[in-house]
């Protein structure tokens, strides 16, 4: 494999760094810009399920534009948005303001996750795509990390006095995000037209030119004839459309992709990322190990996405869909044990030393035991007010809870790791291999936003979730799922390794 295309893979999937830094950030952004804007448990969810919304329309429609007008130009669209939603999201003035910038950096990270995979795909051979499509993934938990890393600094040394305050750290946690945004931006000019688009496009001399920089003379020879090759005997096809997807040797393989579309976000990947922060607060630890734990949820993340490119071309993409698939759910289902059996007090001495309005209040549930997180989260907002709740829930309930933190970060922890080596980067790569070129674009971008849709309902009814149904309910349903998507994904995920793209057109489609 060549220094040449492992640049070009690099730059073009720094989209998905931006995509985690902006998932991984808004966890801790919200502990201080929720209790700001006094937003409720539906306001929460959509600042911070508002860019999945927004990457539907971009998901939709970035696939076919890109057919037309080519990978790379989307790709510098995609880039300068990330960084005037970086801008926008740290200078607002109000709960609107910040939805709303983050949802035109939800128009990039959509067009990003679609384009990406496909692009990297198509510069790629058989030997190497599946590590390679898997770059993006490893982007976006290199992104997470990033942000958690971002995120603990800025909480630690916000003191409230200095530089740093509650009420501008969540700006400049946004804020920060510009600076890869624009790297991202000025990258992409050093990498060329996907060569396969350019055929597409019939520019045969420039897509041939292409093959040589990448491949060298041999093995540009040998992938311009499978292209031309594939092209020759479907040059009287008509180009993709919407219906094609549904047509006989296709809808089969469209409906593999939408069901691992959909599971991907079904499981509550995305609300376990973006509530990461608040998650951890559940089980007690107080808001500084919160904190500090995300960087250890998001290196676990990176270890693991590793491991799976390392494995992707060896064992295949099947083996680690269900291994991972399976291993979720168990992970899932021990989160959900672990939070049931916890119970919640506040003694006097506790309620004493709390520093925060209206903390006397509490002596109202003084030694007062509560099994259920729900009754007794709510009663605190009773006693309190939503707003300082929000505030102080950390402190709150490292005070009084009384559980197995433990068992649930192990849980936590698993769940990121079997994401990590396979749903995650496995399924981009799939979806870069199952479909033919000619409905490539347009394929990806229908699962890509059903794949977002799903994410952004989970993003705005997570918090609710936790208010109404409570964290055991929460984790259960979402370990549940997981084991059904394991059953079904057992009888219909086909095996992709080893292939050209043009031989599994063949192959996928014919039979």
């Amino acid at each position: 494999m060549s220094k040449k295309i492992l640049f070009i893979s690099f730059v073009v999937s720094l989209g998905g760094f931006l995509f985690g830094f902006d998932a991984g950030i808004i966890s801790g952004v919200m502990s201080y810009a929720g209790p700001e804007f006094n937003l409720d448990d539906i306001q929460s969810g959509w600042v911070v399920s508002s860019p999945s919304f927004a990457a539907m329309v971009a998901m939709l429609f970035s696939g076919k534009l890109s057919d037309k007008f080519g990978r790379k130009k989307i790709l510098l669209i995609v880039a300068f948005l990330y960084a005037l939603s970086a801008l926008l999201s740290a200078i607002a003035s109000s709960y609107e303001m910040l939805y709303i910038a983050r949802m035109i950096g939800g128009l990039a990270f959509g067009a990003a996750l679609v384009i990406a995979p496909m692009y990297i795909a198509e510069v790629s051979t058989a030997e190497n795509r599946g590590k390679l499509v898997a770059i993006q993934q490893l982007n976006i938990v290199l992104g997470f990390f990033a942000a958690f890393l971002s995120n603990y600094f800025f909480n630690k040394y916000n003191t409230g006095a200095g530089f740093l305050t509650d009420e501008n750290v969540w700006r400049w946690m946004l804020g920060v995000e510009f600076l890869p945004a624009i790297l991202y931006f000025l990258c992409l000019f050093f990498v060329p037209n996907s060569p396969r688009w350019l055929f597409l496009a019939e520019k045969f001399e420039e897509a041939k030119l292409v093959l040589v920089k990448i491949h060298g003379e041999a093995t540009a020879e040998e992938e311009f004839f499978a292209i031309e090759k594939n092209s020759n005997e479907n040059a009287n096809a008509p180009k993709g459309n919407l219906l094609d997807v549904l047509k006989p040797g296709i809808r089969f393989i469209f409906f593999v992709g939408l069901v691992i579309g959909i599971l991907q976000q079904i499981t509550g990947i995305n609300a376990v990322y973006f509530y990461a922060t608040s998650i951890f607060k559940q089980t007690g630890i107080g808001t500084d190990a919160a904190f500090s734990s995300g960087i250890l949820l998001s290196s676990i993340t990176v270890i693991f996405t590793i491991i799976s490119m390392y494995l992707i071309d060896r064992l295949g993409r099947r083996i680690l869909l269900l291994v991972g698939t399976f291993g979720i759910s168990v992970s899932l289902l021990l989160c959900a044990y672990g939070f049931h059996n916890a119970t919640y007090q506040l003694n006097t001495d506790q309620i004493a030393s709390f520093k925060f309005e209206k903390a006397d209040n509490l002596t109202a549930i003084a030694d007062r035991e509560f099994t259920s997180d729900v009754e007794f989260k709510n009663e605190l907002k009773t006693i309190l007010g939503n707003q300082i709740y929000s505030k102080n829930d950390g402190v709150i309930l490292e005070a009084a809870t009384n559980m197995n933190a433990d068992l649930v970060l192990y849980g936590i922890l698993g769940f990121i790791a079997c994401f990590a080596f396979s749903l995650g980067p496995v399924m981009w790569v799939l979806l870069s291999e199952l479909y033919p070129l000619k409905i490539r674009g347009l394929a990806i971008g229908m699962i890509a936003f059903v794949n977002s849709l799903v994410s952004s309902i989970i993003q705005l009814i997570f918090p609710w979730e936790l208010s109404n149904l409570g964290n055991a309910m929460t984790f259960f349903l979402f370990g549940a799922i997981a084991f059904v998507g394991f059953l079904v994904m057992v009888k219909i995920v086909p095996e992709t390794k080893g292939k050209t793209l043009e031989e599994l057109e063949l192959e996928l489609t014919k039979n």
